[in-house]
């Protein structure tokens, strides 16, 4: 982390900072003591159902090691988008991806969801023929990647839990989503077998594997977080013995954006409480609004608006402010207004001409309102804010792995070896915020120790939600093959 700003900084304002910089900063103790509780909630998720970390058991059995082949098809729906892929599994870690993607509009948001996916049945058709590869006979396999939370049943089956990200179509709650794809597929007379329902969590961890052959956990450090991991089925007391039969691993899901809801462990200052409190979910996803891209704006904003509005230094003449001479913006001042992509574009160029360049342009401040100690004020806020979240990211990596009994807390051996263990992640903060994997691995270290640190491979698996639908059919069409 940077040192306090501008040495020459009135002690007044150093001091301010310096109580800001004794609520962000982490001690090993402390990483610790937080990797410990996740264990903790990662076991109570494990054994009941409805725990805040809800710990998904996916029907998945296996991670691909590279060799598999085939072609299916892939469609994605988790936004303002859906994205509907041809994926040829190549073997020998190697695969090719046909892509189109259509425009989800507001209506079809909220609209009834026959509506939805009769939309996407039609533009799996319409992909089809222009591909030339409309199947006559032989059906095509085909995975669903469905970012919102569901209750999966099977390999291809699935409860909608809630609608998240906007959406609110009617009669979807509480039914299966692959079969009213299918019904919908159906009724378009669209020969494809929707046979697999995936997280995007799981799509990364599936790409990654096939793409190195092995992969311990795959994580999403992007808008949102999330990861999943290879469990032992003897460790997951709340399935039925009927779902774990003929295997002896499954992928979990964990849904860590929950962690610690309850506000054991995790270190929440006022700016995080402002936050929380006027979000659209307050007092969930405690961990996710610590660590994620959509939040890390606000928070850095919230800490700004404070130094902001703070009264003159006591006894200064003229009145000397703690920022900004006092001022603030119309942007600076709307929820969100500070967006975190502004934080990475910051890291990247921390000089005060650069920083008071983006504060006039993307923040509608007056250059006259933005001194060299401002410029370096902002810059360290961002960082103290950024460096939180990848050294708390750290501990959700950790406690998989001590799980998984490769280690201990502290660096002690687990149970377990590997020379190398690969960990495949996905999102916009560990691709593009400068030294992300840094801070995270120096966190790892402090939590598990210089030997185990150094296995730990961390590798893009870019198209997760793609190349991950896609093997998931693979397995489903093999599971099927098994059972016939």
């Amino acid at each position: 982390m940077p040192p306090l700003p501008n040495s020459n900084a009135p002690q007044p304002i150093r001091d301010v900072l310096d109580s800001i910089e004794q609520q962000f900063e982490l001690s090993d103790e402390k990483l610790r003591e937080i990797t410990a509780h996740f264990v903790k909630m990662y076991q109570l998720g494990l054994q009941h159902g409805h725990e805040p970390m809800a710990m998904i058991p996916t029907f998945v059995t296996a991670v691909p090691d590279g060799s598999e082949t085939g072609t299916f098809m892939a469609v994605d729906l988790g936004g303002t988008n859906f994205r509907v892929c041809e994926v040829t599994l190549e073997g020998n870690h190697k695969f090719s991806l046909k892509q189109k993607k259509f425009k989800v509009t507001e209506d079809l948001k909220t609209g009834p969801v026959t509506n939805l996916f009769d939309y996407m049945a039609t533009c799996v058709g319409e992909f089809l023929e222009e591909l030339g590869t409309v199947p006559e006979e032989e059906a095509l396999h085909m995975g669903l990647t469905f970012s919102f939370p569901v209750e999966q049943t099977a390999l291809g089956a699935g409860r909608l839990i809630t609608w998240t990200k906007g959406f609110s179509a009617t009669g979807a709650v509480g039914n299966d989503v692959v079969q009213l794809f299918q019904d919908s597929l159906d009724k378009k007379r669209i020969n494809t077998k929707c046979c697999a329902l995936v997280n995007d969590t799981v799509g990364t961890l599936l790409t990654r594997g096939y793409l190195t052959g092995s992969c311990f956990l795959g994580a999403i450090f992007g808008t949102g977080t999330n990861g999943a991991y290879v469990e032992d089925m003897a460790a997951i007391p709340k399935l039925k013995k009927k779902d774990a039969k003929h295997h002896d691993k499954m992928v979990i899901n964990t849904e860590w954006g929950a962690f610690d809801n309850a506000r054991h462990v995790l270190p929440l200052t006022r700016w995080d409480n402002a936050l929380d409190r006027i979000s659209i979910n307050p007092r969930y996803q405690a961990y996710e609004k610590l660590i994620s891209g959509m939040y890390l704006g606000e928070i850095a904003r919230n800490i700004l608006i404070y130094l902001i509005d703070l009264p003159p230094v006591p006894g200064s003449n003229p009145p000397q402010y703690y920022l900004f001479k006092g001022h603030s913006s119309k942007k600076m001042n709307t929820q969100y207004g500070f967006d975190s992509e502004l934080l990475s574009k910051i890291k990247e160029d921390s000089t005060p001409g650069a920083i008071r360049q983006l504060l006039v342009e993307e923040m509608g401040f007056v250059t006259y309102q933005i001194s060299d100690l401002d410029a370096e004020i902002v810059a360290w806020v961002c960082d103290k804010v950024a460096s939180r979240s990848a050294a708390l990211s750290a501990c959700a990596v950790a406690a998989t792995l001590i799980q998984c009994r490769y280690v201990q807390l502290g660096g002690e051996p687990g149970e377990k070896s590997a020379d190398t263990l690969e960990l495949g992640v996905d999102g916009s903060l560990v691709e593009f915020y400068p030294g992300f994997e840094q801070t995270m691995r120096k966190a790892l270290r402090a939590i598990i120790g210089d030997k185990m640190e150094k296995t730990v491979k961390v590798r893009m698996a870019k198209d997760g939600s793609g190349v991950g639908a896609a093997l998931c059919a693979l397995v489903a069409v093999k599971s099927e093959a098994k059972l016939s």
